[in-house]
Formats: C-alpha cells, sequence, structure tokens
C-alpha cells in the first residue's frame, strides 16, 4: 500500500487542510460529558415537573446520534425531540440559566468549559508532528471546525500558532457558511490559502466531512477513522482511510487494517 506522503505527492497536492476534533484533537469526550451534564440535569428537573420519566442522556448512541458534527442548537433541539420534549428557541439574548433551546446551549458551553480547564485537551501527537514535517517541506496548512471553541481549543493545546489558516464556527458565522456536509469552509480555508480545491487534501473524521470535502472538488479527501468507520468514509467517497498519521493507508474494502 502507498503511504501518505506518496499518496500526496501523485495527487500533486499543495496544501493541507484539516479538521480539528478527531483529527489534530480530541475533545469529543468533554463534549460528550458537557451534553450529559446537561441533559441529565435538565431532564430529571423535566421530569418531576411533569411526573414522567425521560431516558438520560447516552453517551454512546446519543452523542453519536444527534450531537456529533451537528450544529450546536440543532443537535440541542434534536435531541430533547427524541425524548418527546419540546422547548422554546429562545433569543440570542438568553443566559445558561434559560430553559430555551439558545439557553441550554449556553449551559452546554459553560460545562464544556468547566471540563476542559480540569481536564485539559487531548492532542493526536503524531497528527501535530506529521503536520509540522509537511509545513517543513512547503506545505500549506489550514484547521477547520464546526466549533465555536475552536481557537479556544487550540490555544489550550498550544497549537493556536500551528496553522496558517482557521476557518471555526465563528468564521462561519460571520460569512454565514453552511454547515456540512456542504463544502463552505473548505473552500473558505483553500480561498485563504489561496490554493484551489483540485490541489488541496482533505482530512475529516465524520461521514459528513468526507461528503463536504467530495462536493467542493478536492484533490484529495482522506478519512481519519479511529473506530470502524471505513465503510461509512467509503460510501461518502473518501479517497483513501488511515487509521492515524503513524500508519498506512488502507486499500478501499481491505479486509486487515494495518
Amino acid at each position: 500500500m502507498s503511504d501518505l506522503s506518496n499518496l500526496i505527492k501523485e495527487r500533486n497536492i499543495k496544501a493541507l487542510i484539516l479538521d480539528m476534533d478527531g483529527v489534530v484533537t480530541n475533545t469529543a469526550g468533554l463534549h460528550a460529558e458537557a451534553w450529559k451534564k446537561l441533559c441529565d440535569s435538565f431532564l430529571r428537573q423535566k421530569s418531576e415537573e411533569d411526573g414522567k420519566a425521560y431516558a438520560p442522556f447516552n453517551l454512546r448512541e446519543d452523542y453519536r446520534t444527534f450531537v456529533h458534527d451537528v450544529p450546536r442548537l440543532d443537535a440541542m433541539r434534536n435531541f430533547m425531540e427524541s425524548r418527546g420534549i419540546t422547548l422554546p428557541q429562545g433569543s440570542p439574548e438568553d443566559d445558561a440559566d434559560s430553559n430555551t433551546i439558545v439557553g441550554l446551549g449556553e449551559r452546554k458551553d459553560l460545562y464544556f468549559h468547566e471540563l476542559l480547564k480540569q481536564n485539559g485537551v487531548v492532542v493526536f501527537d503524531k497528527a501535530v508532528q506529521w503536520v509540522k514535517e509537511q509545513q517543513e517541506a512547503g506545505m500549506k496548512t489550514a484547521i477547520v471546525s464546526a466549533s465555536r471553541n475552536c481557537l479556544t481549543i487550540l490555544r489550550r493545546a498550544g497549537l493556536d500558532k500551528l496553522f496558517e489558516v482557521r476557518v471555526d464556527k465563528v468564521v462561519a458565522a460571520e460569512l454565514k457558511l453552511q454547515n456540512k456536509p456542504a463544502p463552505d469552509v473548505y473552500l473558505e480555508a483553500a480561498r485563504r490559502l489561496n490554493v484551489s480545491p483540485n490541489e488541496t487534501a482533505v482530512f475529516e473524521d465524520s461521514a459528513a466531512g468526507i461528503e463536504g470535502a467530495k462536493a467542493g472538488g478536492f484533490g484529495l479527501v482522506v478519512g481519519v477513522d479511529h473506530s470502524f468507520k471505513q465503510e461509512d468514509f467509503e460510501m461518502k467517497g473518501a479517497d483513501a482511510v488511515i487509521k492515524g498519521f503513524a500508519s498506512e493507508v488502507r486499500a478501499k474494502s481491505a479486509s486487515t487494517f494495518s
């Protein structure tokens, strides 16, 4: 199997765009814990008010189904509806004490920042090392994220100076960019790097991200699979799948993984 560097060379890639969480950092666990703390406490309160029992937030299934790679307020609404609860949207001015979609979103963010202070950020060191090696070889690099906490996370991890370009939820909101699986964030990152999509590689850990990068016409779309998502990534059109930046590229439909 070709290694990643050879594949990049074959495709004449000049720039790299990496999704942050799941590719460079691993804050999904903190986000999941914050969601569970928020949802379980709200559901207990709601149960007392309604005299009904509500199933608590499942760290694995609910996070994967309703939260991962979904805009926060949409995720909040979808999860609550899964429990038969309809809440008012609220307004942008709602604070964390408000039991609205916006208010609960703010409360979840408070819990996330508390956990971030307590636990710090887990970084995929081999990914960072690989990015630095590529930069030394002249490669342009950008990081994208669906989180408005992207810069905070990068600073806590000491990675805020690593990438030339950052397109996160804050930037996306300012420019009214569409969420994944639309290709908007990747195209904006490529534009800021002053490269065309067909000479740019995108590294993603979600099926929606793979779909978005393919829709943008990027020259190489790589799925970063820390679990067992290869088939999903291939169905969305991933050109290659890697388990990590120290592993070989997985052949499509390979029966054994490196």
